[in-house]
């Protein structure tokens, strides 16, 4: 019998991730999961019973990895291209992980978000791997599928950042992750109904200046901001640190995960 996953995409690959602990189909070409989702996941303070919705999931890397670690989530795909949402669907069937997978606009209108069931004031917590590159600064691929996962509009932080405030409980934790050069982007979004900001730098190695930030914020929340002690991907030579293959390899999580959070 054909596999109607692999029929729809000619050229997919299968790629392990979380030390082998989870088996993602991703396409080929365009944009395709990697560091960035598996850490936005580690940094992702969940519990069991939480209801936890990814924005612009993909193939559903990072919510994936998340329910890996947790179990009993309540756990919400949020994709708007279809085909990949078909391959969200398919990879969390195939890691026996119950999802439910939305093709949804994460700019669309409260009443949008309503119908798929997405109401107000519905989750525990958010994720997200926004677009982040400025069209103005960077060259944009030829292919449309990657061009949309990272090419950002003026406006897609605030906008995706409004939708997760709409939909989080209050107390409920947003996690981003985002260039490190857009920080004051990231806090100037944050400032309309989040605070206990914690901000991680992810930098490449020892010596070079962070390239990601991950932010978590709680919707009205009253602690102060915390900058943390930066997590480092390589070591002095070159190689993956212990703390970075850890993370990685689905055996730890990053700090922001482990914080209680204002509630």
């Amino acid at each position: 019998m054909t596999d109607p996953v692999q029929a729809e995409f000619a050229d997919v690959t299968e790629d392990m991730f979380l030390g082998g602990q989870l088996l993602l189909r991703q396409p080929r070409r365009g944009h395709r999961a990697g560091h960035d989702a598996i850490l936005l996941a580690a940094a992702t303070p969940a519990r069991a019973g939480h209801r936890v919705v990814e924005f612009g999931a993909g193939v559903g890397t990072a919510g994936l990895a998340v329910a890996r670690r947790v179990t009993g989530l309540d756990l919400v795909l949020v994709e708007i291209d279809d085909m990949l949402a078909a391959l969200a669907y398919a990879n969390a069937e195939a890691n026996d992980i119950k999802a439910k997978v939305t093709v949804l606009d994460v700019t669309a209108s409260a009443d949008v978000f309503a119908a798929s069931e997405l109401g107000p004031d519905s989750a525990d917590i958010v994720l997200m791997n926004p677009p982040f590159n400025d069209a103005e600064r960077h060259r944009a691929s030829p292919d449309p599928a990657r061009q949309s996962a990272h090419v950002a509009s003026a406006d897609t932080l605030e906008r995706w950042t409004h939708a997760a405030r709409r939909v989080l409980k209050s107390g409920g934790v947003l996690t981003l992750i985002w260039r490190a050069d857009g920080l004051a982007q990231v806090l100037a979004a944050l400032e309309r109904g989040f605070g206990s900001v914690g901000i991680l730098p992810v930098h490449p190695n020892s010596q070079g200046a962070a390239i990601r930030v991950i932010v978590s914020a709680t919707k009205g929340g009253r602690a102060p901001m915390a900058l943390h002690p930066g997590f480092v991907l390589q070591d002095p030579e070159g190689e993956g640190g212990a703390e970075a293959a850890a993370v990685l390899g689905g055996k730890a999580v990053l700090l922001l995960a482990k914080e209680p959070g204002s509630r």
